[in-house]
């Protein structure tokens, strides 16, 4: 009994120093218990051992995986705090049925604590510990794995005990002994009565482990699209850890994305996990051509432009059609696919002439430019060629020059004589020029004013200007100017020329006057006096006033007396 009692005094002092060095040394402790027993601890990523244990930690957070195949696993986060254990209680829940043949086995020899992970180098890839599978004689501690390449990793407490390719073969042993490396591949005559396996068995004395291999599916919806257009990916997968497509990334074990791929894509996809790797592949075929065209109608426009303002512009229809094409321009301005709009083409120059320079002619191609582009890279430049001719003009002179009578005409008797030939050809190029004038302003009209010198009555005179007026606008009008587009005044004797006003007309008369007028200034007062202006409307330019000294009928208008109505009829001639 003493020596009993002085075991227990001598276990106690131990724990007590151990738990002494323990606090002293500043790390805490985690305590976990996991289920089931053979469960595999990872802690921050390194493989540490299987079972219920503690583990010396330093303070701070630490992230603790807990797997075994054939469970889900756990994955959870621990605060350990210095001098103190931190209880941690972890229950897997199964997952899986079980697992169909053919089989390879693998017998591994070595540290029978490390962990193995399969075709991965994280803790989803780990299918159990080298004491689970180091046994195949009478006790069976085996991994069963699908037929094929598979890359192993032994590790235990963050160093690699060993990694390597194992080809593994149906009904075939391998052992591979992890201290050299060495592997030998045997007949397995057990492995052909094996149909199906549990993912995870364990007795007392024995382990087995049946390694899912990984199967998938994968496919695109649509093979062939435009640009723009999309296609759905679909792929499934089992037993898979890693997921990935590639030009997408990681992806879940089984779903479906929308693709809207700009050039032809192939997308990979891969799935991985401890029993292998799947892969697929699907070509999605991208047409980025764009088909486009544009055309014209009419091809040829008129574009007549006189002064300022355009007076004829004839219009076009572009019609265009594109097809795979996300951005179109007509002539730089954004449109739809398809459509037509009508346009006015217009000359490169439009600048005004001026006035006395002759016409500009117009004889030009103008090119409506179709673009159109996808974001694919397609694109197509089409044109429309539209022929423009016609001319641009100066404002047309409308040369007013004020219309003078012999005395006393047109009579009341003879109202269609007194206009002789010099003034009637006077009021020819007045009309002329008025009628081109109109296509620049229709709106333009002319005001006739007619006056009388101050010999006879108020009457009288009135009634002579009257007669005046109306024989100018008649003689237009047989010109061929509506009488809408005449308004006229008879001012008779109310409104004379001052004498000073003629001198000074006289003075700066283009015309020299004749040595006779000079000499009788009153009868040239009264000559100057017998006439009509005439002024454009809405421009309110007057006729100039300066009497025709050079015209051959001068003398018969200027005369004083009354002449006879067979020179005037003559004159008129």
């Amino acid at each position: 009994m003493r020596r009993l009692g002085c075991f227990l005094t001598l276990v106690l002092a131990l724990a007590f120093s151990a738990n002494l060095a323990f606090a002293k040394s500043g790390d805490g402790k985690l305590k976990i218990k996991v289920s089931p027993k053979q469960a595999y601890v990872f802690i921050d990523g390194k493989a540490m051992r299987e079972g219920s244990r503690s583990f010396t930690l330093s303070p701070g957070k630490h992230t603790v995986e807990v797997v075994n195949y054939g469970y889900q696993s756990s994955t959870q986060d621990v605060d350990i705090q210095a001098g103190k254990s931190t209880p941690l209680d972890v229950k897997l829940q199964t997952e899986g049925g079980n697992v169909s043949g053919p089989f390879g086995l693998v017998i591994l020899e070595g540290d029978p604590r490390a962990a193995v992970l399969s075709n991965g180098d994280t803790p989803s890839y780990f299918v159990g510990h080298v004491d689970e599978f180091n046994n195949d004689f009478i006790w069976h501690q085996n991994l069963l794995l699908p037929p094929g390449t598979h890359h192993l990793t032994v590790t235990h407490e963050g160093k690699t005990v060993w990694s390597g390719d194992v080809n593994v073969q149906a009904n075939k042993k391998t052992v591979v002994y992890l201290s050299t490396s060495k592997t030998k591949t045997v007949d397995w005559k057990r492995g052909d009565k094996i149909k199906t396996a549990p993912r995870f068995k364990a007795g007392i004395a024995s382990a087995q482990v049946a390694v899912a291999p990984v199967t998938g599916s994968f496919s695109a919806s649509n093979a062939n699209i435009n640009c723009g257009q999309s296609s759905t990916l679909n792929w499934q997968s089992t037993d898979a850890v890693d997921t990935n497509i590639s030009n997408i990334g990681n992806v879940q074990g089984s779903g479906n994305q929308s693709v809207s791929p700009h050039a032809t894509t192939t997308y990979d996809f891969t799935a991985k996990g401890p029993g292998g790797t799947y892969s697929g592949s699907s070509t999605v075929n991208v047409n980025t051509k764009v088909d486009a065209s544009i055309s014209a109608n009419p091809t040829d426009v008129t574009y007549h432009k006189i002064g300022d303002k355009v007076v004829q512009q004839g219009s076009t229809t572009l019609t265009w059609q594109t097809s795979n094409a996300d951005s179109i321009t007509v002539d730089g301005q954004t449109v739809q696919a398809s459509g037509n709009e009508t346009v006015q083409p217009t000359p490169a120059d439009t600048s005004e002439v001026p006035e006395g320079q002759p016409a500009r002619t117009i004889d030009e191609t103008k090119n409506y430019a179709l673009h159109a582009t996808n974001v694919c890279g397609g694109s197509s430049d089409q044109t429309a060629a539209v022929h423009i001719t016609g001319t641009i003009e100066p404002i047309p002179q409308v040369t007013l020059q004020s219309i003078f009578y012999p005395t006393a005409y047109p009579s009341e008797r003879h109202a269609q004589v007194g206009l002789v030939k010099s003034q009637q050809d006077a009021l020819t190029t007045l009309a002329t020029g008025f009628k081109k004038y109109l296509e620049y302003d229709p709106d333009a009209k002319l005001s006739i004013e007619a006056y009388a010198d101050v010999r006879g009555s108020v009457h009288y005179n009135q009634d002579l200007s009257e007669r005046r007026v109306e024989r100018v606008k008649q003689f237009l009008v047989d010109q061929g100017i509506s009488g809408d587009k005449i308004e006229t005044a008879a001012y008779g004797k109310q409104r004379p020329l001052p004498r000073a006003d003629v001198k000074q007309l006289e003075s700066t008369n283009p015309q020299t006057q004749p040595k006779f007028m000079a000499r009788e200034p009153y009868t040239d007062w009264l000559a100057y006096n017998r006439r009509v202006d005439i002024i454009l409307l809405p421009s309110g330019k007057k006729s100039t006033q300066f009497y025709p000294n050079a015209a051959p009928d001068a003398r018969l208008i200027w005369e004083r007396p009354v002449p006879a109505l067979q020179k005037v009829e003559a004159a008129s001639q």
